[in-house]
C-alpha cells in the first residue's frame, strides 16, 4: 500500500442558525404555485401555458432523503413573491460573507490541527460558487486569519473539495507548501430556482474547512494519512449554471432560468452512480485494498439513493448506516462540502489503521476519490 507523505489533521463546520423544513418549504412554495396560476389563469385556459403543480414534504424526501436544510436568510426564501435569499451587499471594506463562513468553519479546523493561521504556507477556497471574480475568496480568507504565503480559489462543482485536498497533497509533495488549508463556503441557496418543483429542495448553505500538512509536522492527535487521490472529469451539460460575467454581453438571456443551477436528475443518476463506484474500486484494487477493509465511505451527499447505490456496487452488498454515514437528511446537499461533513461528524469511532473513502461529484462530471486510514 503507498505509504502517507500528507495528512488531514483538522476539520471545521460552520452550521448557519435558521433551517427550512421540507413542510415549511413546500408550504411557500405551494403558496407561489397558487399565485402563479391565479395570475396566468387566461393563458393557462388557453393552453398557452401548463399549470404549475403542488408539491409535498413526501415527494422530497423519498426523491432525495432530504428532510431538511441550513440556510442563510430563511425569510427571503420563504417568500413566496421572492423565493430568494435576501443577502445584501457588503461593502468593499468588510469581510465579504463567503469569506466570513469560510474563516468561521477555517478556525475550528485550525483549533483542531493545533496551529494558527500564520503557520500556514498556502489557503484554498473549493467550492461550486464564487461571490465574484476577483480577487479570489481564499486571499481574503488567507488575509483575515493572518496566514503567509499563497491562496487561489478553484470550482469544480459538488467536487471541488476532493480535487482542493489534491492540490493541497501536491503542494505538499512538492515543497511549495508544508501546511495548506482548504475552505468551503458554501451558499447554494443563492444559485437555487426555489420556483422548480424537481429541484427547489435540493441545497443548503455551510461553510466547511481541512487542514492538510506534511506528515512530520503535524503536531496532535487524530490525524488521517491521505493514502491515495484519484480525479476524473467527464463533460456533460447534465448539470449546469450558465451564469457568468459574459451575461450582460447578450441582454436576451439576463434573468433566465438556465442562470441558476439546472440539472436532469434522471440522467445523472445513470450516468453518475457507475463511474463513481468504478473509480473508487479500481482505486482500492490499485492500492490493494478489499472492500472488506473499508470501515467508512463518507460520500457525497446529493441523494440517499444514489449513496446507497454506490456504496452497494463498492462492498457488494447493502451498507450500514455506520459505513456510509448520511447528514443530508439535515443538512440537504451543500455541495463540495457534503463529504467533508459528513467525514467531519463520523470519524470519531475510527482505530489507528481503519481505512475510508472520502468521495465527491457532481457537474462536470467530476469525481474525486481520496483513500485515509487513521492514524
Amino acid at each position: 500500500m503507498t505509504q502517507a507523505d500528507a495528512v488531514i489533521s483538522g476539520t471545521g463546520l460552520f452550521t448557519p442558525e435558521e433551517s427550512v423544513s421540507n413542510e415549511e418549504l413546500v408550504t411557500a412554495f405551494n403558496s407561489w404555485v397558487d399565485l402563479f396560476n391565479s395570475e396566468n389563469a387566461e393563458q393557462i385556459a388557453r393552453g398557452d401555458i401548463e399549470p404549475k403543480t403542488h408539491s409535498s414534504a413526501e415527494f422530497i424526501e423519498k426523491a432525495s432523503g432530504i428532510r431538511s436544510r441550513f440556510v442563510l436568510n430563511k425569510a427571503g426564501i420563504l417568500d413566496p413573491t421572492r423565493m430568494t435569499p435576501a443577502i445584501p451587499e457588503r461593502p468593499d471594506a468588510d469581510l465579504s460573507v463567503m469569506a466570513e463562513i469560510g474563516v468561521k468553519a477555517a478556525e475550528q479546523a485550525l483549533e483542531m490541527a493545533g496551529i494558527s493561521g500564520s503557520d500556514l504556507d498556502a489557503v484554498i477556497v473549493a467550492a461550486s460558487n464564487m461571490q465574484r471574480a476577483y480577487p479570489a475568496m481564499a486571499v481574503e480568507v488567507q488575509d483575515a486569519l493572518g496566514a503567509k504565503g499563497f491562496a487561489f480559489d478553484m470550482n469544480v462543482a459538488c467536487s471541488s473539495a476532493t480535487f482542493g485536498i489534491q492540490q493541497a497533497r501536491d503542494a505538499i509533495r512538492s515543497g511549495s507548501a508544508r501546511r495548506v488549508l482548504m475552505v468551503n463556503p458554501e451558499i447554494c441557496t443563492g444559485h437555487l430556482n426555489f420556483r422548480d418543483r424537481d429541484s427547489h429542495f435540493i441545497f443548503g448553505d455551510v461553510a466547511t474547512a481541512v487542514v492538510i500538512e506534511a506528515e512530520d509536522t503535524a503536531r496532535y492527535g487524530a490525524r488521517y494519512q491521505i493514502i491515495d487521490t484519484r480525479l476524473q472529469t467527464l463533460f456533460s451539460n447534465n448539470i449546469r449554471n450558465n451564469f457568468g460575467f459574459l451575461n450582460r454581453a447578450d441582454e436576451s438571456g439576463i434573468g433566465s432560468i438556465d442562470k441558476l443551477f439546472v440539472q436532469e436528475g434522471r440522467k445523472v443518476f445513470k450516468e453518475v452512480c457507475p463511474a463513481v463506484a468504478e473509480q473508487i474500486c479500481q482505486q482500492l484494487d490499485d492500492l490493494d485494498i478489499a472492500p472488506e477493509q473499508l470501515s467508512r465511505l463518507w460520500l457525497h451527499q446529493a441523494n440517499r439513493n444514489m449513496n446507497d447505490l454506490i456504496a452497494r456496487r463498492v462492498l457488494g452488498r447493502d451498507p450500514t448506516a455506520t459505513e456510509s454515514p448520511t447528514i443530508l437528511d439535515t443538512y440537504a446537499n451543500t455541495s463540495s462540502a457534503g463529504s467533508i461533513i459528513a467525514f467531519h461528524l463520523n470519524r470519531q469511532d475510527l482505530n489507528t489503521g481503519d481505512i475510508g473513502v472520502l468521495c465527491s461529484f457532481g457537474a462536470g462530471y467530476s469525481i474525486g476519490s481520496v483513500v485515509l486510514r487513521a492514524a
